[in-house]
C-alpha cells in the first residue's frame, strides 16, 4: 500500500477549543473535589481523625490540574492523577467521589490520545497494577483488622465482609476494565476519522486535478481545432494571393480568379470558426446544428486542394461505415485536412498528392502520401502533433514521415465496432 493511501497511525492534534475545554473541566472538578472533601468532612467519612480542610484545597488542586494539560501531555496528567488519588486515600481524606472521576478521565485521556499504543498500554497497566496491589493491601489490612474496626460480620463462608470485599473488587475492575475499553475505542474512532479527512482531502485534490486537466485537454482540443482550420485555409489563401501577384499585370482575369479563390477560402475560415465557437458555447460539447465535418465531405477537401495548386486523387475502397462516430470522422478529416495542407506548405510546385480511404471490417484507414520533397524538420510542429492527438483520441495509430522514394506519407488507422455498411461510395480520382 502507497504512503498516499496508507491508513493514518496518528490522530487529528486536539484544537483550540479542545484544549480550553479541558481547562473548564479541571476548574468545574476543583470546585466539586471542594465541596466533596467538606461535605465529607462534615459528614464523618473517617471519623474524626481526617487532615484539615487546606489539605483538601492541596488535594484537590493536586487532582484537578493535570486535567487542564490532559490532551497536551495524557501520561503525565493520569500518573499525577493517580498519584494523588493515593495519597488522599492513604490519608484518608473525606473525599469519595470526585477522585474516582478524575481518575477515570485521566485513565480514559491515555488510551484516547495517545497516539504510540504500546507506550499507552504501559502507563495504564501500571497505573491498574498499582491500584490493585493497593487495593490487595488495604483487603489484606481489613481481614487481619480487630472485628470491631472493620464495621462488618466475618461470620459464615460468605460473611458480610467476604461480599463487601468482592464488590470493591469487582466495582474496581468494572472502573479501570471500562476506563482502559473506552480509551480504546475512542482512539479507534478517532484514527477512523482521520482516515475519514484524508480520504477526503485526497479526493479534493483529485477532483482539482481533473479540474486541472480537463482544462487542459479542452484548451489542446481548442488549439487543435484552431490550427486545423486557419492553418488549411491561410495556406490555401497564401497559395492563391501569390499566384495572384504573379500573374497580376500579364492575365489580370486570371488574378481576379485567384483573388476570388483567397475570398472563398477566407470566407470558408470564418464559417468554420464560427461552427467551432457554437461547438464550444454548446453544453457537453454538442453542437447546435449538423454542419460539423464528416467523411462525406472528404470530396470536397480533395477538390480544395486541387484547386489551390495541389494536384490530388481521390480513392475510397470498401463499403463505408453506416454508424462510424462522429468523433472518428471528423479527426480522420482533420488529418486528412492537415496532410494536405502539409503537402502543399512543404512539397514544392510539383508535389502531388494521393488520398485513399479505405474500410475494413474492424477499422478505417486513412492514407495521404504526396510527393515531392520530403526533408522531415527538425522538430515535429503542432500540426503533426495535433495529428498524433487525434489518433489518441480515437484510440487509432498513425504514421508520419517521410517516403523513400520521395514525399512524404500519413496512415491513420482506427479501429471501430461492427457495423452495416452504407451505400457504396463511388471513387474519384
Amino acid at each position: 500500500m502507497s504512503d498516499s493511501t496508507a491508513a493514518p497511525t496518528r490522530r487529528i492534534p486536539a484544537t483550540a477549543r479542545e484544549h480550553r475545554s479541558d481547562i473548564w473541566l479541571a476548574a468545574a472538578l476543583f470546585v466539586a473535589a471542594v465541596l466533596s472533601t467538606a461535605l465529607g468532612a462534615a459528614a464523618g467519612v473517617f471519623g474524626e481523625d481526617t487532615p484539615g480542610m487546606e489539605w483538601g484545597l492541596v488535594y484537590a488542586a493536586a487532582l484537578t490540574i493535570p486535567l487542564a494539560v490532559r490532551r497536551r501531555y495524557p501520561e503525565i496528567a493520569a500518573i499525577l492523577v493517580a498519584l494523588a488519588f493515593f495519597v488522599a486515600g492513604s490519608f484518608r481524606l473525606p473525599e469519595l467521589y470526585v477522585g474516582n472521576i478524575a481518575l477515570f478521565i485521566a485513565m480514559y485521556t491515555v488510551g484516547a490520545w495517545v497516539d504510540d499504543r504500546r507506550r499507552a498500554t504501559i502507563v495504564r497497566v501500571a497505573i491498574i497494577v498499582g491500584m490493585f496491589a493497593w487495593l490487595l493491601v488495604t483487603m489484606f489490612q481489613a481481614a487481619t483488622a480487630p472485628a470491631d474496626e472493620v464495621g462488618f460480620s466475618r461470620s459464615g463462608a460468605f460473611s458480610p465482609f467476604v461480599a463487601f470485599m468482592l464488590m470493591q473488587l469487582l466495582v474496581n475492575v468494572a472502573f479501570f476494565g471500562g476506563a482502559y475499553y473506552m480509551g480504546d475505542r475512542a482512539h479507534g474512532a478517532a484514527l477512523q476519522r482521520a482516515a475519514l479527512q484524508h480520504r477526503t482531502a485526497e479526493l479534493e485534490h483529485e477532483r482539482e486535478v481533473t479540474a486541472a486537466q480537463a482544462v487542459a485537454l479542452d484548451r489542446v482540443r481548442i488549439a487543435r481545432e484552431l490550427h486545423d482550420v486557419v492553418a488549411h485555409h491561410v495556406s490555401a489563401m497564401g497559395v492563391q494571393a501569390g499566384a495572384a501577384r504573379a500573374v497580376l499585370e500579364r492575365d489580370p482575369d486570371a488574378a481576379r480568379e485567384a483573388l476570388l479563390g483567397v475570398e472563398a477560402s477566407a470566407r470558408s475560415a470564418l464559417d468554420e470558426l464560427h461552427q467551432l465557437l457554437e461547438t464550444l458555447r454548446t453544453p457537453a460539447g454538442e453542437t447546435p446544428d449538423a454542419s460539423t465535418v464528416r467523411l462525406a465531405d472528404m470530396e470536397q477537401l480533395v477538390e480544395h486542394a486541387r484547386e489551390n495548386g495541389l494536384p490530388t486523387t481521390y480513392t475510397v475502397v470498401g463499403d463505408p461505415v453506416a454508424a462510424l462516430p462522429p468523433v472518428v470522422q471528423v479527426n480522420v478529416y482533420r488529418v486528412a485536412q492537415e496532410a494536405l495542407t502539409n503537402a502543399r506548405r512543404h512539397g514544392g510546385p510539383d508535389a502531388t498528392a494521393d488520398v485513399r480511404l479505405r474500410y475494413e471490417p474492424d477499422a478505417v484507414e486513412l492514407e495521404v502520401a504526396n510527393t515531392g520533397r520530403s526533408s522531415a524538420p527538425v522538430r515535429a510542429g503542432l500540426g503533426i502533433v495535433g495529428m498524433r492527438e487525434r489518433a489518441a483520441v480515437s484510440g487509432g495509430t498513425i504514421e508520419v514521415g517521410p517516403r523513400s522514394r520521395g514525399g512524404y506519407l500519413v496512415r491513420l488507422r482506427v479501429p471501430v465496432e461492427q457495423s452495416a455498411p452504407a451505400e457504396t461510395a463511388g471513387v474519384s480520382a
